[in-house]
Formats: structure tokens, sequence, C-alpha cells
């Protein structure tokens, strides 16, 4: 079987991803500079014709006016040539010194207007490329001393810029959407909005006039960070309507934001990731934020999205054949046991909560039912193991 990817398969992928030099905190960069617009070319190629940018990756810092026009045509062109798309914009509110002790957070109203100043010039860029997306992810909204930030009066500043942006895409009549991505820490010791569920508690707080434009982007390495559940942090946002966009990847439970390849760690886990995200029929691009090993050079880094976009068409496959293996259907139907009348109980009512209450129960039948987890666990590692 074929596992080549398609244009509407809608994988995507950072260009900050392919353009990553290796530089990390014990050793400078590895590979030379790759240029945006190269960057673009190189990933279509591969069949990953969806591309995200933060301002800087593709604008470079301090660029004047007419440069980022003349940028944003050349980069419009090169989508027109390749029939690659811009899926989400995102600003870089982390590298630069002005921002070592936050950006909307931060305690200087000075850096908070700059922060807001950026981000509208970034998704200005976003709006010009097509971009549904503007991804904020905080990630120096944070703190290394306690004492430094009133917790409380960060996530107010927070909240006023996340409003403020919103309603800048709003007045601008922009088609685009704000995630909100959280990170439990890295490079702050604590960040604020650190997993999918303080974002969604965040949101529901937001003004009612723009608390629909703003949902979540999950990450799969931050959720491992924090040694949770993708899974199930992914789940809660499409729930509630906020999956919003997604980055997926791999990573090593409690380390540092490793960026591995996808699929590359706890294939049974992003397995379940692949198969919730066909299944609930999400339609939003299948991101990938991944970077190479500081060991890959030349044409090896886009081989690393070769690599994720494969993995996600095994997985794909698999749980197509998970849908469709009359063992493991037979089982999963067992375990689900209903009941009209209960069913009828279910709804609030005086009477119902009255009849509820009489109501008998044979605990030890229910007790002593076999569900056959044990079963069920092997013949999904059979199957993607390919024993099955």
């Amino acid at each position: 079987m074929s596992f080549e990817p398609a244009r509407e398969d809608r994988f995507s992928a950072g260009l900050w991803c392919t353009a990553f030099r290796g530089r990390e905190v014990f050793g400078r960069e590895v590979r030379g500079e790759l240029d945006p617009l190269d960057n673009i070319r190189g990933l279509a190629k591969i069949g990953c014709f969806g591309f995200n940018f933060h301002d800087d990756d593709l604008v470079p810092f301090g660029s004047s006016a007419a440069d980022t026009t003349r940028i944003l045509k050349d980069a419009r062109r090169v989508m027109n040539e390749t029939g690659a798309f811009c899926g989400m914009a995102t600003c870089n509110m982390f590298e630069h010194p002005v921002f070592k002790d936050g950006a909307l957070t931060s305690n200087d109203a000075r850096v908070r207007a700059y922060a807001r100043q950026k981000a509208m010039r970034a998704i200005d860029m976003g709006a010009e490329l097509g971009a549904s997306v503007f991804v904020m992810w905080g990630g120096r909204e944070g703190l290394e001393v306690e004492a430094s930030k009133d917790p409380i009066e960060a996530i107010e500043r927070y909240r006023e810029g996340v409003e403020f942006l919103a309603n800048y895409i709003h007045g601008s009549a922009y088609q685009m959407r704000i995630a909100i991505e959280p990170k439990p820490n890295e490079p702050r010791g604590d960040i604020f909005l650190a997993t999918a569920g303080h974002v969604l508690a965040f949101v529901a707080t937001l003004d009612p006039s723009v608390r629909e434009m703003v949902g979540v982007n999950p990450e799969i390495q931050h959720s491992r960070m924090a040694g949770m559940n993708s899974v199930h942090e992914i789940a809660q946002c499409i729930e509630a309507g906020k999956l919003y966009h997604i980055d997926l990847g791999a990573q090593k439970p409690s380390r540092f934001d490793q960026d591995l390849r996808f699929g590359s760690e706890d294939i049974k886990e992003t397995f379940f990731v692949v198969k919730l995200l066909e299944e609930s029929g999400w339609d939003g691009t299948r991101n990938f934020d991944v970077k190479p090993y500081r060991t890959d050079v030349g044409d090896e880094v886009f081989d690393l999205i070769a690599g994720c976009m494969r993995s996600y068409l095994v997985l794909r496959d698999k749980a197509r054949r998970y849908g469709k293996d009359r063992e493991i259907q037979q089982l999963v139907a067992q375990l689900r046991i209903e009941d009209p009348e209960l069913a009828d109980l279910s709804e609030w009512s005086r009477d119902n909560a009255k009849a509820l209450k009489e109501r008998r129960f044979d605990l030890g039948a229910m007790s002593e039912r076999r569900l056959g987890y044990q079963k069920l666990d092997q013949l999904v590692f059979d199957l993607l193991t390919g024993a099955r």
C-alpha cells in the first residue's frame, strides 16, 4: 500500500522546523541558513503543501514596510508556483531580549504595548498569505521567581491582550481565529496557561463578543512534558468545539521539549491521536511541529517532515483497519450496556430523580461482568505491530 501524501491530506509544517539550525544550550548551529522561500518550495516538493510561520521566520526582524511588502509578494508568488497554502501564522514574542520577562503579561506596560504592536503586524502578514488561524504561544508568559508577578494580575493582562488582538482581527474583517497554545514550562520555569484545560477555562472568561474566535492549539509534546495523556487533552478540545489548530510530534515523557518526529515515540498513544482526529471528523490541518536532529545534514531536514507524514498515513490506515476488524469491534460493542428505561430517567425532572433514587441495581452482576480489556489491548498491539 502506498503512503504518499496528497494535497487533500492537508499536512503542514512550521518553517521554523526545517529551518532549525541545531543550536541549543550546549552547542552552536550545525547547519547553514535555509531561505524561507526555498523552505516553502522544499515542503511542497515532498507533498507537504501547508506551511506555518512566525513573523520573523519569513520577514527578518526590523524589516521596513517596503521590504515586508516585497517579501510577502515573493512568498505569494512561490505559493502560486507550488500550490502551497499558509495554514497558520504566529508571532515571535519570546526571542528578542525585550521579552525576557514576558510579553503580554510583562510588568512593563511598554513591553505589553510593543507585544500587541508586533502581534498585529504578524496578523497582517498571516492575513496577506491567507492564514485562517493565528496561534498564540506564550513562551515568555511566566516566571522563575514567584514574587516577581502577581499571577492574578498576569492572567488579567493576558486576557486584555488576547481580547485586544481578537478585536483587531474582527475589526480588520480578517477570516482568522486565535488558537492559544499551552505549555507547562520551558523556556520559563513556569508558564501561564500550562495545559489545554487551563486554556479552555481561560477562554470561558473572555468577553462574549470575541469568545467564539478563540480556541486551543494543543501540542503532543507539551502534553507529555506534563505527564498527561495527549489523546484526552485533544478530545476535550474537540468536545468543547475549541480545537482550532494542532501541533503533532513526539516526546519522551517528563523531558525538555524534544519535538521529535511524529510517531517516533509511544506508537500506541500516537495511534489513538490519529484515530481520534480521523473519526471525530475534525477538518483542520494536520500540522507538524518538530525539529531535525543536530546530526541531520542537507535535505535530511525535509526527510523529517516526510517521515511525519508517512507515519500519520500509516497510522490512519491502522485506524481504518481497527474500525473494520470484526473481533475488535465485537469486543468494543460488548462493552456498552444500554437500558432504554434508564435513558428515559437520565433527563432531569423531579419525577425522574425520584424514580432513580428508588431504583434497585444488581451490584453483584454489574461488578462481575467481564470486560475483556486484556484481550482488547493485545488485539490493538497485534494490529499496530503487524501481527494481525
